[in-house]
């Protein structure tokens, strides 16, 4: 079954992304990335260029030709996952195909739109038996 971890009350919702993807990209898992839209993939492929002057995270859109040898894919309404070990979800919905991937990360921020879509999200996994894991980054 999933694990399905919530990052709550997160300041910097890109740099926290960056953060956890680096985390797991140097522990040998695939990260992908599923963005709202076309233009949130290209911020967060610029971020993940830059966020770090040390940090290298091999990285391309999950429509590009070389993304089966990549580490981290970003993901849009027109692209499909190519992996199943980690899944960030930074869409407002829960992904259709979020039960294939060994872990699910949902990063929550302090808006309170976002914590809205988060609580519906937490309630449909919860109400479907996965065990879900919070991490308070407000401490």
């Amino acid at each position: 079954m999933t694990e399905i971890d919530f990052y709550i009350h997160v300041k910097d919702k890109w740099s926290t992304t960056c953060r956890l993807v680096a985390k797991a990209y140097s522990r040998g898992l695939k990260v992908a990335l599923l963005c709202p839209n076309a233009s949130t993939c290209k911020e967060l492929d610029d971020l993940l260029w830059s966020f770090s002057p040390t940090a290298f995270i091999p990285h391309c859109h999950a429509n590009h030709p070389e993304a089966a040898d990549s580490p981290v894919t970003l993901l849009d309404e027109n692209s499909a996952p190519l992996h199943d070990d980690v899944l960030v979800n930074l869409h407002p919905q829960w992904p259709p195909q979020f039960s294939r991937f060994k872990r699910l990360v949902e990063i929550v921020s302090e808006d309170e739109e976002d914590k809205k879509l988060a609580r519906a999200r937490f309630k449909f996994y919860r109400d479907r038996g996965y065990e879900i894991r919070t991490h308070d980054l407000s401490k």
